[in-house]
C-alpha cells in the first residue's frame, strides 16, 4: 500500500485539509474507489476504510494480480464532516454537483477538478454514494443511462438489484456521470445508512467489490454470497408521499415484501399523539426505499416500492 496526499484544500480560519489516496499494486489504472464526498457520509467513508484494510491484506499475501493499480479515496470533504455539515459549509454547495470541475472557479468546483484529475483514466470507477433523500435503501448498485453504461457488467457485483436511471440535467455534474463520459465504467453502490455506521450493509458493499474484482481476475480470493442480480428501472418505482406532516412511525423496512392495503407507516399528530393518517401499499410490492427521520412534511416522499 502506498499512501499519498493527492491535494490539499484551503479553508477559512483553519489549517489546510489534506485529501489522502491509498494506492495498491502498479501498472494499468484498473479501478478507483471513492468514499465520502459529503460531510454526513460516515457510512461511505467507513466502507472505503474497510476496503483499504482488505486490499492491504490481499496485497500482503500476494493476492493482487500484477500490472493493476487500485486507488481508494476514503474521504474528500473532511472539512464539512468535522463540523457536521452535509455540504461545503462556506456556501452550502455540493461537491458532487460540480464535476468535472473547474480549477479557476468556486471552491467546490476547484475541489471537484482536483478530484477528477486523479480519478479519471481508470477502467472502472466505483463510488460509495448516498441519496438526496434521508432514508434507507435495499443495498444495490446503480448506474445512469449515458450511452456508456453496462448493466451486464454491473451484475458481476452479485448484489440483488442493478438499478438503472435516466439522468436529469443536474445529474450531468455528478462524479458517476462524468466518469462515464470520460470512458470509465462507473457504478455507485448504495447501502442502508449514510450518517451512521451499519456493519452488515457495509460488509455487503465490500463483498460486492471483491466479487467484481475477482470476476475479472484482478484479485485472487474466495468470495461468497453472490445473488443473481435483477436489473430494474428507477422510472418503474411507485413513489408514496405523505398525505400530511407529523411524526413518522415506520412499520416496514427496506427489503420487506408487502401486500396491497398493508399499512407501511403511521403519521401521528405531534401534540395530541393520535393517528392522523395511515400510509398503505397500493399493490403487492417490495419496499426498496423508506423514509427514516422521526418527522415528515406534507407531500414528502416516504417510500419507493418495486411492484411484484
Amino acid at each position: 500500500m502506498r499512501e499519498e496526499t493527492l491535494f490539499t484544500i484551503k479553508t477559512p480560519y483553519r489549517e489546510e485539509v489534506p485529501v489522502k489516496g491509498f494506492f495498491f499494486g502498479s501498472g494499468h489504472k484498473t479501478a478507483c474507489f471513492v468514499g465520502s464526498l459529503r460531510g454526513n457520509e460516515i457510512q461511505q467513508m467507513y466502507i472505503a476504510s474497510q476496503l483499504i484494510k482488505k486490499l492491504s491484506e490481499l496485497e500482503s499475501k500476494g493476492m493482487l494480480s500484477p500490472d493493476n493499480e487500485f486507488l481508494v479515496i476514503p474521504c474528500i470533504n473532511s472539512f464539512s464532516m468535522n463540523i457536521g455539515k452535509r455540504f461545503w459549509p462556506v456556501d452550502n454547495t455540493d461537491i458532487n454537483r460540480m464535476f468535472p470541475g473547474y480549477n479557476q472557479g468556486e471552491t467546490t468546483q476547484r475541489i471537484a477538478a482536483a478530484v477528477f484529475e486523479h480519478v479519471k483514466g481508470y477502467k472502472y470507477g466505483i463510488q460509495f454514494a448516498s441519496f438526496y433523500l434521508a432514508g434507507d435503501f435495499v443495498p444495490h448498485v446503480r448506474l445512469m443511462h449515458t450511452g456508456y453504461q453496462s448493466p451486464e457488467l454491473a451484475k458481476e457485483f452479485g448484489m440483488p438489484f442493478v438499478l438503472c436511471r435516466e439522468p436529469t440535467p443536474i445529474d450531468t455534474t455528478t462524479l458517476n456521470y462524468n466518469w462515464q463520459v470520460f470512458e470509465t465504467d462507473a457504478y455507485s453502490i448504495y447501502t442502508r445508512e449514510t450518517d451512521s455506521i451499519d456493519d452488515s450493509s457495509a460488509k455487503i458493499a465490500i463483498d460486492a467489490v471483491l466479487r467484481f474484482l475477482n470476476a475479472f481476475n484482478f484479485i485472487h480470493c474466495k468470495t461468497f454470497g453472490a445473488c443473481q442480480s435483477e436489473v430494474i428501472q428507477e422510472k418503474d418505482f411507485i413513489s408514496i408521499v405523505s398525505p400530511n406532516g407529523g411524526l413518522f412511525r415506520r412499520l416496514v423496512n427496506p427489503g420487506d415484501e408487502v401486500r396491497k392495503g398493508q399499512t407501511l407507516a403511521l403519521i401521528l399528530d405531534p401534540l395530541r399523539g393520535d393517528v392522523k393518517n395511515k400510509i398503505e401499499s397500493p399493490c403487492d410490492s417490495l419496499v426498496f426505499f423508506s423514509h427514516k427521520a422521526p418527522t415528515v412534511t406534507e407531500h414528502q416522499i416516504c417510500f419507493f416500492l418495486q411492484e411484484k
